[in-house]
Formats: structure tokens, C-alpha cells, sequence
């Protein structure tokens, strides 16, 4: 049995519609066992999927099927994170965390004054 790609992503629940999925993998943002595929692919059990979404990478393994969007428990069911998915996603979690570290927000909005300092400061 197999599933096209981009109703098993939306059944995973690891996009919200299925014309997100599909616009995903149209974009090369999925690639089934390291091919770059339609959204008409089929996948099956034991095939390998890496999902590039917003700033998150995840590689997961097949595990189950289903054309159906069902519960969250039964999504989680569906697929197994790899290993070094998760160390690597928990990796870019901690030097984003850094990098708002670095550059902190600012205490208030600028005022006029501020914002016209701002405006020469760039060039405008």
C-alpha cells in the first residue's frame, strides 16, 4: 500500500492544509529517500522523508499510512524521528536561543526624535 507525499504530510499533521503540503513539495522543500519528489509521490512504509519547514529540519522514517487526517496521538504513530534529527533540531534550537541573546529588544518604541535619528543613521 502507499500514500501520494503530500496527503500523508497533511495527515501527519506536519502542515496545517494539504494545499500547504502539496506547495511544499513543489517548492523542494521534501524529498522522499534523498530525491526530491511531486506531490503526487508515493510513499510507503520504511521510506525516508526530510521536511524543510520555516527554520526546522526534520528527517523521519515511515512508519504508517493513512490518507486521513485522524487524531494527534494517531499522527504520531505515522512516523519516527531519526536520532540525529532531533539532536541536530535541538542544536539550531539553542543557537537561535543565543542569537536572541545578542541582540536584545529594545526597553520602548522609539519616539519622534528617535525615529528620525534612526532615518539618518540609514540614509533615508
Amino acid at each position: 500500500m502507499s500514500v501520494r507525499i503530500d496527503k500523508w504530510l497533511w495527515a501527519a499533521r506536519f502542515y496545517k492544509m494539504r494545499s500547504l503540503a502539496t506547495e511544499a513539495t513543489k517548492g523542494g522543500h521534501i524529498t522522499v529517500n534523498g530525491v526530491r519528489c511531486k506531490p503526487s509521490k508515493l510513499v510507503q512504509i520504511n521510506d525516508e522523508v526530510q521536511i524543510l519547514k520555516d527554520q526546522e529540519s526534520f528527517t523521519v522514517i515511515v512508519t504508517g499510512l493513512a490518507e486521513k487526517r485522524g487524531s494527534a496521538k494517531v499522527a504520531q504513530g505515522l512516523y519516527a524521528e531519526t536520532p540525529e534529527s532531533i539532536k541536530y533540531r535541538a542544536e539550531c534550537s539553542e543557537q537561535r536561543k543565543y542569537q536572541t541573546f545578542s541582540a536584545p529588544a529594545p526597553d520602548k518604541r522609539p519616539d519622534k526624535r528617535d525615529r528620525r535619528k534612526i532615518q539618518q543613521f540609514k540614509g533615508r
